[in-house]
């Protein structure tokens, strides 16, 4: 072999070996980047998947607001109602009362006494009203905040 032959051998020897680490390195970076890229796109669909499921809440978190609050306002709208029902006497409470005897000089035709007529003092009604409407608004913050530990809270 003359040496012009030995070093075109060697010369493509290290050719081939220079030429094979390169494409080890550039394979080599293309996993490692191929990696990271289809990490980053679990990242970013996990994310998108969290966004999606706190849009969905916060609609279904509004939808119960909305609805708690209809409720509210009609139990309230009717308590008033009443209110102003009992105060102008188009409606009257009715309650299970028993009345002390008027005074003895008050007989019916029967022979006895009338009693005094049952009736509740203006503060009592107002009382009453009150407590009413607080009832309802209680039950209906109950029911409300029930619905949204079932419904949202897993």
């Amino acid at each position: 072999m003359n040496r012009i032959t030995f070093a075109f051998i060697v010369f493509m020897i290290v050719a081939i070996a220079f030429f094979g680490a390169a494409t080890d390195y550039w394979h080599s970076s293309y996993t490692r980047a191929e990696k990271a890229r289809k990490e980053a796109v679990a990242l970013a669909d996990a994310r998108q998947q969290t966004i999606d499921d706190m849009t969905q809440r916060q609609r279904q978190n509004a939808a119960l607001d909305a609805k708690y609050t209809q409720e509210l306002a009609d139990a309230h709208a009717e308590s008033e109602k009443l209110r102003a029902d009992l105060a102008s006497g188009r409606r009257r409470l009715q309650l299970h009362a028993v009345c002390m005897p008027a005074t003895a000089g008050n007989t019916a035709a029967t022979g006895t006494t009338d009693a005094a007529a049952a009736r509740l003092t203006p503060d009592a009604e107002r009382d009453y009203q009150r407590l009413r409407t607080e009832a309802r608004a209680i039950t209906h913050q109950v029911e409300g905040l029930q619905q949204y530990i079932t419904e949202q809270c897993h």
